[in-house]
């Protein structure tokens, strides 16, 4: 082979490394840019959006702030299935704080008190759709309706038959809204001190009540309560930090904001969530009031 010949061979050669240099550098450019976004993501947080439900009852005269329809219910589930929103448990917030993933688009339903309708209405739902939410029972209203066996779609409460069915599913949470604080009593709102109250009183009758509560769940339903509802979303300034002495991992709020989830446990203290009213449409109240992106 003449000198031209070799030439061009080396010449082949160094071109066909160039290529395959470019390349490596390009998947691991690549590679590192799924890194980096992966690490922002992790950093910044995931925002959560969490529906706040009450009651569900067909019946229109009930309809109102804290009463919607199963229609109305269904709706909500269609639009977010059709705008790919994934339902998920405060299990999957607390897992993900401790490097656990996400859906692409979470969101949180839960249904506060605890209602028999919840059983009645919304858990046929959840099965057809393979949804989930968070129920939060209270307590002393979960043992009475247990020890009466009434079921009325208007009055009563989720039996722990009821709510042991709803969690062995897979699609149900059980969260604790306290035992017996569901009221205003003794001047003060839900879990708020009282007014002359010492406060040491104060955290001894707070923590008998949610502690109760606790006990009472774990032996009913094999486990305890990992988040903590705050009935009529009250509190007075030493709440947060007695909730988080007795081992709670979350908080829920009635306040209407949407939260950031990040890799910090910190973050799942005092989480929005945004009341779902009768009268308005899926649509309405998902774009205009959370500002959801369909």
């Amino acid at each position: 082979m003449d000198t031209r010949g070799k030439g061009r061979i080396f010449a082949l050669i160094r071109l066909d490394l160039r290529v395959l240099a470019l390349g490596a550098l390009t998947v691991l450019l690549g590679t590192l840019a799924v890194v980096t976004a992966s690490a922002m993501a992790a950093k910044d947080g995931v925002e959560i959006p969490i529906v706040m439900y009450h009651s569900v009852l067909k019946d229109e005269k009930y309809h109102g702030k804290y009463v919607i329809s199963p229609a109305e219910l269904e709706n909500d589930i269609l639009y977010l299935k059709k705008h790919g929103y994934t339902t998920i448990l405060m299990e999957d917030l607390i897992n993900y704080t401790k490097g656990g993933s996400l859906p692409e688009k979470p969101i949180l339903l839960t249904f506060d008190d605890g209602y028999y309708n919840n059983y009645l209405y919304a858990f046929p739902l959840a099965k057809q759709y393979r949804v989930k939410f968070v129920i939060s029972p209270i307590g002393r209203y979960t043992d009475l309706y247990s020890e009466s066996g009434e079921a009325n779609g208007y009055y009563s409460h989720a039996t722990w038959e009821h709510l042991r069915e709803m969690t062995e599913s897979g699609l149900v949470e059980v969260q604790n809204h306290s035992y017996d604080m569901h009221e205003q009593r003794s001047g003060a709102l839900g879990v708020k001190q009282r007014t002359g109250e010492t406060d040491s009183a104060y955290k001894a009758r707070l923590t008998a009540d949610l502690g109760r509560a606790q006990e009472v769940f774990k032996a009913n339903l094999g486990k305890a309560p990992s988040t903590f509802v705050y009935p009529f979303g009250a509190m007075s300034k030493s709440t947060p930090d007695i909730i988080k002495e007795m081992g709670f991992s979350a908080t829920l709020l009635c306040r209407e904001k949407v939260s950031t989830v990040t890799r910090d446990p910190e973050s799942l203290y005092a989480l929005g969530r945004f009341l779902r009213e009768s009268g308005i449409s899926s649509k309405e109240f998902f774009e205009n009031k959370i500002n959801l992106s369909p």
